[in-house]
Formats: structure tokens, sequence, C-alpha cells
């Protein structure tokens, strides 16, 4: 009993000692429980009150601490802290699936959130990503639908093939995310394997006020490796936290993992005359027009030490940025910049930044007051403008970031241009980019999928769908369906 001698006396929230922690205060050793037992009552009441909703997407996911280091000089695109030469920041990072709800397998078929937090010196900067460089619709009008399609039924509450297919194959625009989804990289081996993306385009600007438009890729330094739909399925059997496992476990051993940033960048007018709108989320850049430009290494080297604390209260969103970085035309981006901080709200309270895993590492002068769970102090005055010397905005040194837009208020995806279709990227990926092993997993994978309750209807409409990126593609899974109903 020696290595228990020097142990901790447990105490109530508030600090004081607790007489007993097996034991409820009761009227002799056989009477009823006494409502005055506060420490019974304080133990009931946070077990009752431990889970915070969780997430709509991306409800299920881990993540670790880390730093970046900027390795190369990009200052002559952003005038960023974060990005200057020799710059070294503390990061958070989580991956999540999309799809599943907290306690769903991790090695499911699904996109790969990506999301990250910069500790800057001048604030927190947000990215939120996916491990893949595009995504399956550019108007927010739509992505509610698309998530209700990829959750639970109404009737049975059960998650249904027929309905995700019903949705994409409506969707014409999802059907490169889609590609990459019934691809080897829908279920990455671990997170350490894949990379992570901005999928949108964002604005950079430097010290003299020039702008550019960029995109991040993350490349894993690990080489990017994934489970065949066989080898997912048997995972998902046996450690449904196996990607969280191997993060945790590799982190603990130092065996920690990294990821190499490069930008593409474009230079701020050519997206007027770009040969497709560059800030659809549903298409890439060619490399071969905007080639990659590396910028630094994100280290992951330390391990969450309370889930619920510093990973399931991270609060994740685009609208947090630096000067030198703002939001571009992508109009999935405009809307994250709303959604994702209501969501925080909505989750964990209006004052979900004073958490300490949200809050930034440099001084915060807001004018934000009380709220439910308030626990910074407010000082007067509480309004602007004031003469009382509370702070104001320093607008000569800080203009905003501006784009020009103008037009009539329209409904309507983006204007079309040259190369503006739904079917071309998907198709130049099945045919330029994979080999003949991994079309042969592609088809495999969409059958599989197809097979699994999608109706004749639906099925119809997916054979097209996938005739349209590639013909020999669709009939190849119109071919696989017929011949595995029979």
């Amino acid at each position: 009993m020696a290595q228990h001698e020097h142990r901790l006396s447990t105490t109530t929230d508030a600090g004081a000692l607790v007489e007993s922690d097996e034991h409820s205060l009761t009227v002799g050793p056989d009477g009823p429980i006494l409502l005055q037992d506060h420490y019974l009552i304080e133990q009931m009441a946070n077990f009752n009150r431990e889970r915070i909703p969780e997430r709509q997407p991306h409800a299920k996911g881990g993540g670790a601490f880390g730093h970046f280091e900027v390795t190369s000089d990009v200052s002559a695109y952003t005038r960023a802290a974060v990005f200057q030469p020799g710059a070294r920041t503390d990061t958070l990072i989580r991956f999540s699936t999309v799809a599943g709800e907290r306690g769903s397998p991790d090695t499911w078929r699904d996109p790969r959130g990506f999301a990250l937090k910069f500790y800057t010196s001048e604030g927190n900067y947000d990215m939120v990503g996916n491990n893949t460089p595009v995504f399956f619709v550019r108007d927010p009008m739509k992505f509610q639908h698309f998530i209700r399609s990829q959750k639970r039924r109404a009737d049975n509450n059960l998650r249904d093939h027929d309905m995700q297919w019903d949705f994409w194959t409506l969707s014409p625009e999802s059907a490169h995310q889609v590609t990459w989804l019934m691809g080897d990289r829908g279920i990455p081996r671990s997170w350490r394997h894949m990379n992570g993306y901005s999928s949108h385009t964002y604005l950079w600007i430097n010290a003299g006020g020039e702008k550019f438009w960029v995109k991040y890729h993350f490349k894993t330094d690990q080489g990017i490796e994934f489970f065949t739909q066989d080898e997912g399925d048997q995972m998902a059997a046996t450690d449904t936290d196996y990607h969280q496992r191997d993060l945790y476990e590799h982190i603990a051993a130092g065996q920690y993992p990294s990821w190499t940033l490069k930008m593409q960048i474009m230079p701020f007018e050519d997206a007027k005359t770009y040969r497709f709108n560059p800030f659809d989320l549903t298409k890439v850049w060619p490399h071969s027009d905007y080639p990659l430009v590396e910028v630094g290494r994100l280290t992951l080297d330390r391990n969450v030490s309370d889930y619920h604390t510093e990973m399931e209260q991270a609060a994740f969103e685009p609208n947090n940025l630096v000067p030198g970085i703002a939001l571009s035309p992508d109009k999935m981006l405009l809307a994250r910049g709303f959604s994702y901080s209501d969501a925080h709200r909505a989750r964990m309270g209006v004052n979900y930044k004073q958490i300490p895993v949200n809050a930034p590492k440099v001084p915060v002068h807001a004018y934000s007051k009380d709220g439910t769970m308030r626990v910074v102090n407010v000082s007067d005055p509480v309004y602007a403008p004031n003469s009382k010397g509370g702070p104001k905005a320093d607008t000569e040194h800080h203009q905003p970031d501006y784009w020009y837009a103008d037009g009539d208020l329209v409904r309507s995806a983006y204007t079309l241009r040259e190369d503006d279709d739904d079917w071309g990227q998907a198709g130049t990926m099945v045919r330029e980019v994979l080999d003949d092993a991994a079309r042969e997993r592609l088809v495999a994978n969409i059958v599989g999928h197809l097979l699994d309750g999608v109706t004749e209807p639906v099925l119809q409409h997916a054979f097209q769908y996938w005739r349209n990126v590639d013909k020999d593609l669709g009939d190849r899974v119109e071919a696989g369906v017929r011949a595995g109903q029979e």
C-alpha cells in the first residue's frame, strides 16, 4: 500500500473535502438517503449533464496538440504572422468522420474531417477541411439536405444507401467527391496516413496589400495508405475506435506524425478569367496551372489529457481569421463563416471561446457581455463608442480585406465558364489518375454500396451518373450490380 500513501484527498467541485467516495448519507445503515447529502447530489447532477449535444456532422472524431513550423518564405503572399519565416505556432487538430454519430466505427467509408486551430500571436486562426480537396455540393442551401441524406431515416432510425444515392444522383455536382469517396481514399488506414485539404479557396494579402487566392494542402509525411472495403469492415467489427487508438498510441510512444503544408497560389486577377470558377468547391485547380509551394510542417506531439474538455469542446470555425488571411467568394465557405460558430453557440453556449481549448493565447479586448457560462470578468465601459477609455478599433492600420462583387439579386449557381461541368474532373480522375487496380477497387466499392438496399429507380439514376463520369465505368457498375442481383 506504500504507493498510495501520498494520494490526494477527494474534494467537491468547490474544493471542500469529501467524507466518502462510496457511501451516501443515510438515516442509519438501512435507512433512506438524505437530501442534504450535497456531495451525492453534486455527483448525480453532474452525471446527468456530462454530455453536451454532439456535433451534427463530424460527431465522431479525435485529435491531438502539436505545432506548426514555417520552413519556407511565403511573405510575398501573406502578412499573416503564423506564416512568416521561422515562425513556430502551437496547434490543435481534430480528425473526424462526417456522417457517423459518436460511437460509430472509425473505418466506415466516409470523408474525414481535418480541422486545425493555430494559436497565433495575432489571435486564433482556424481551418476547417477534409481529407479530400473537393466537396459534394457548392451551395450552402443544399448542405443540410446532403447531411440528412447521409444520416439515419426517420422511420426505422437506420442509415440508408438508397437515400444517399438518391441525393447524390440528383445532385450532379457531387460526382467528383463521390468518386473520391468510393475510391481508395474513402477509408484511410489511419489518420496519420491521409492528407488534409482546405478544399475551400482563401484570400491571402501581403504587407503591400497585394492579394492572392490560395488552397491549402497538408501532405502526410507518413505516406498515403488505405483499407480495402473488406479490411475496413473487419476493423469496424474488431475495433470501432481504431483510428483514435492508432493516433493516441503513436504519439504516446514518441512517434509523432507530421504533414508538410504546401499551397496552391493564384494571382488575384487570374480568377476573373480562369476557365472554370476557381471558387467552386466541387473542383480542384490543376497543379500544372498552379503548382504546390512549400510553406512548413505540422507535427502532432501531445495527446489530449481530457477528451471532453480538450476535444469534444474544441470549436473550429472558418470565421476565426487573422490579418493577412480572408475568406473568398466560395459560397460554401461564406456560409460556414456563420454556421460553425452558430453551431458552437447552440452546443456549448455563447461563451464557448472562454473554454481554455478555444481561448486565444493573446489578450482579448472585446465588448461581449454576460450570457451562460461567462467566466471572464467584464469591466466598464461595456459599449462603444465611449469616452471612458474602452478599447477602440484601429481602423487606420486594419482595413477590411475585400474583393469586388456586383450584380442582380439571384438564386443560381456560379456563372458558367468554358470548362464548367460537373463530370469532367471526376472522369479525368478515373481515366488518368487511377491505375487499373484502383479502378477495379472503385467498381467493386460502388457495386457493393449499390447492392445494399438501393431501389430500382435510384439504381437507374446511379448507372447513368457513373456513365456521365466515364462510360466504361458506368457500364461495369451496372453489369456488376445486375450480376449481384442474380
